[in-house]
């Protein structure tokens, strides 16, 4: 049987409510709570009241965003995590940058931070009124905190008594905009002309590393120099290999900081984890910060031999400097995009014929799957899956390497300066593409590699 008055009072109690709520003022939501908090907070809002109110839990998110930006920047760009009672303690670095004259520092790829520079001295700088050939000018852009990567530690009489180094020193660039070398900080680009090698190679002592890796002095030193610009062997203090088979460098290119989002991976072989483990693994083993790292795969006799006798994977300092900044550090890297191309820096028509090979005929999105350009999940394949050697694969724990994101690919003359892959391999982008049109048997025209090109410099 119908019930004629069940609409009725639906309504009824429908109105009852929207008066009630009418009658809600600012002084009164402040107390609400449970379902109705967040129409209270709305309104309240409109009155311009909020700034009295508790901040929706939207802001709070909005609030710590900004603020793990802003000190993960700080922490990228300025922390050493007390790692200067290493470099300067135990190496005595500083005492050979204290001979070092801006111009031999720039040509160590070294940076000056532009923004860090007080008015007068840009003048001079542009009028070439800075003599880069005096030492005393090397102690005074450390003085300012100017020189990427690198801090300066000073006794009260002004003498560099020590030095400290942080994640910029080798993930970032300027842009030049100064002069060659000095200009704007671009974080998260890989720091492709800097010599860290010969950089630490001018210590007067490395018997640290000497004592670590079992060799002496003059060898530890012969293998940093052999690095070269823009190269870097992290794993040298697991494994002690400080050349490949075929007698070069096992140090690798730097790798970018930037576009990191969505991805699972994020080093050359991808085994090490993400960036929030690398940064863990670099602060505290090779940048030799003060903190807490644990990473049981270190304690492999047969494939990290110097990890495993030094127990690297179970460092536990007194004082922990670098745990409390690796959220902020990590949310920081993250928010860093891939650089975009200046106009004109592809063929856009070409750049369009190019995506729908990249799509299909060349087969690249199976792996550079799009917009990541690596692969949603496990990102991993094998060295006999690339057509490349397994080298620096087995000196990671699962012997694989990462599908490298395709990004700034536009930019050969800072993000990928040194060529591609892990180790410069490929000296440019035709190199990359003929490697896969015969590896794969793609049978592409030289009219396609072209296009195919253009699209890539488009990423």
């Amino acid at each position: 049987m119908r019930r004629p008055y069940a609409l009725g009072s639906a309504a009824f109690v429908l109105l009852a409510l929207i008066i009630a709520l009418a009658f809600y003022t600012p002084s009164t939501l402040g107390q609400t709570s449970g379902p109705f908090q967040y129409i209270a907070l709305a309104d309240a809002r409109t009155q311009g009241a909020a700034a009295a109110l508790p901040p929706s839990f939207d802001n709070q998110i909005l609030a710590n965003a900004q603020q793990l930006v802003d000190e993960g920047r700080q922490t990228f760009r300025f922390d050493t995590f007390g790692d200067e009672d290493f470099w300067g303690g135990q190496l005595r670095l500083h005492e050979a940058l204290a001979t070092v004259t801006p111009k031999a520092a720039l040509g160590l790829g070294l940076k000056v931070d532009a923004d860090a520079l007080p008015a007068t001295l840009v003048t001079q700088l542009k009028a070439g009124q800075v003599n880069l050939d005096d030492p005393a000018v090397t102690a005074s852009l450390l003085k300012l905190n100017a020189v990427v990567g690198v801090t300066g530690v000073f006794n009260a009489q002004g003498g560099l008594q020590s030095v400290g180094i942080q994640c910029a020193l080798c993930h970032s660039t300027v842009d030049d905009s100064l002069a060659p070398g000095i200009g704007h900080r671009l974080d998260g680009w890989p720091a492709r002309d800097l010599d860290v090698g010969k950089i630490i190679a001018l210590a007067p002592t490395l018997k640290p590393f000497s004592d670590l890796l079992g060799v002496d002095e003059a060898t530890v030193r012969q293998v940093l120099n052999s690095w070269g610009p823009g190269r870097f062997d992290a794993e040298l203090i697991l494994d002690g290999k400080a050349t490949r088979p075929d007698g070069k460098t096992a140090a690798v290119l730097m790798p970018a900081a930037y576009g990191l989002t969505g991805q699972n991976l994020h080093t050359w072989t991808g085994d090490w984890g993400t960036v929030s483990y690398w940064n863990a693994f670099v602060a505290n083993l090779e940048m030799h910060g003060k903190g807490t790292f644990f990473d049981p795969r270190l304690d492999d006799p047969a494939k990290f031999p110097i990890a495993a006798k030094a127990g690297l994977g179970h460092k536990r300092d007194p004082e922990d400097r670098i745990t409390p900044k690796l959220s902020s550090l990590h949310f920081y890297q993250l928010a860093i995009p891939t650089p975009r191309g200046p106009a004109g820096a592809f063929d856009a028509a070409a750049a369009a014929r190019g995506q729908a090979i990249f799509n299909r005929t060349g087969s690249c999105a199976n792996c550079h799957v799009p917009p990541l350009f690596t692969e949603p999940g496990w990102n991993q394949h094998t060295a006999a899956e690339i057509g490349i050697d397994s080298f620096q694969a087995d000196r990671a724990p699962n012997n694989r390497y990462r599908t490298s994101p395709l990004r700034a690919l536009w930019d050969t003359q800072k993000n990928h300066k040194g060529g591609f892959y892990h180790d410069g391999r490929f000296a440019t982008l035709m190199d990359v593409v003929n490697h896969y049109n015969d590896f794969l048997k793609l049978g592409l025209t030289d009219a396609e590699k072209n296009d195919l090109i253009e699209y890539l410099k488009s990423l």
